[in-house]
């Protein structure tokens, strides 16, 4: 009987990850599940594009897959069961169980829509693609003069406020930021910024901090009031409650916790990638929520799922936080790298060659997805032993 591997989510960390399992590992032995609720890979990256109006790829799942031997189900995700090691999904047909020897937690993250009143009820954002789509709808309403204001000084802010003004250029944008927008940025990069917001006609409110959002405005501390017709909430990111409610070992933020190779401290049959993950960087530090993180931990997952299963040693992929590469619209941009100590470097590339590095690492995180079993070796590596199928059998 064949090692089940399950693959829940089919973003950029869990595509890649099955993708290279598919490659790496022989079919005679290892069956391979992705289940997806979306029937598209959504280009996350690219969301605050989709929002503004641009087009974005979206190739269909089932294309990219095809051919690969890898098994696609359209399904939610509900439930984890670890003891008895099975997936609970949800869909069109009602739903039901996927059994697994190895589960790789790929479910992503969503915008954080609880910490502050009012969000998920009155405010936008672009973590996933309906979202997004509903925030392009609403500015399809919105008339010249119409008030957005993009909430969150962080990176994802940053993009959609630019992206938003110079699309939609009949409508009056301002970002609110907790502190400075780009703080962790260098000052050459922060000058930059400052200079994009202004040439974009960005209104910046610098350290306000909200305490609700209504219908057509946004309460901050001390009593100010900003009027909005469309409010985007980029102020933080939350993971689902269904690894902590399978009994895994999670931080406060419900992130899973695992050892150096993505392997759960609690569960060792489960591995987590990408947000859904809390793990620390070769610096130390805990890897950001954003795709590059998604592209380390999905590596060394990989290694370390082959590596066990066909006998051989583990190779140890390096876990960084290199740059930050942030769009300030389609013509503007800036590349910030990032020091072993997570700080940023003095020195920063502005324009066009920022936006061209922008664009090649989106295009390469596109085509990736898009071939995932590209170069595929005609001898993959067999495993070196069946699942336990009196184990299996108990818990069937």
């Amino acid at each position: 009987m064949k090692h089940r591997i399950v693959v829940a989510g089919a973003g950029y960390a869990g595509a890649h990850v099955a993708g290279n399992l598919a490659r790496r590992l022989s079919p005679a032995d290892a069956e391979i599940t992705v289940v997806n609720a979306a029937p598209d890979f959504v280009q996350r990256m690219r969301l605050n594009q989709l929002a503004a109006g641009r087009d974005i790829e979206a190739p269909r799942l089932s294309d990219v897959f095809a051919g690969t031997g890898i098994r696609l189900r359209m399904a939610r995700v509900t439930a984890v069961d670890p003891e008895r090691r099975v997936v609970a999904v949800a869909d069109s047909d009602g739903g039901g169980e996927i059994g697994y020897d190895t589960l790789v937690y790929a479910l992503g993250s969503h915008g954080d829509d609880q910490s502050v009143p009012g969000v998920a009820e009155h405010a936008f954002d672009v973590a996933t693609r309906p979202s997004a789509l509903r925030l392009r709808e609403r500015l399809d309403d919105l008339r010249d003069g119409g008030r957005v204001l993009v909430v969150g000084d962080g990176l994802t802010g940053i993009e959609t406020a630019t992206e938003i003004a110079e699309t939609r250029t009949g409508l009056s944008v301002a970002l609110l930021a907790r502190g400075e927008p780009g703080a962790r940025l260098s000052a050459g990069a922060r000058g930059h910024l400052r200079r994009a917001c202004d040439r974009l006609g960005i209104t910046v409110v610098e350290h306000a901090s909200v305490e609700a959002v209504e219908a057509g405005r946004v309460r901050c501390a001390g009593g100010t009031v900003l009027a909005s017709d469309a409010t985007v909430w980029t102020a933080g990111f939350a993971v689902g409650p269904i690894a902590a409610a399978a009994g895994l070992e999670v931080t406060r933020n419900g992130r899973i916790v695992v050892d150096r190779t993505m392997r759960s401290v609690s569960h060792p049959d489960v591995y987590a990638v990408g947000d859904s993950v809390r793990t620390l960087g070769d610096n130390g530090l805990p890897l950001p929520m954003n795709c590059g993180s998604a592209g380390s931990t999905g590596r060394q997952a990989i290694e370390a799922i082959v590596g066990r299963l066909t006998g051989r040693e583990i190779a140890s992929r390096r876990l960084g936080y290199w740059y930050n590469a942030i769009s300030l619209g389609r013509y503007d941009g800036i590349l910030q790298l990032i020091d072993g100590a997570g700080h940023a470097k003095p020195h920063y590339i502005g324009g066009r060659k920022a936006v061209r590095i922008k664009a090649t690492i989106q295009n390469g995180a596109l085509w990736g997805t898009s071939h995932p079993t590209f170069g595929l070796p005609k001898h993959r590596r067999r495993l070196a032993a069946a699942p336990n199928e009196s184990a299996r059998a108990a818990v069937s």
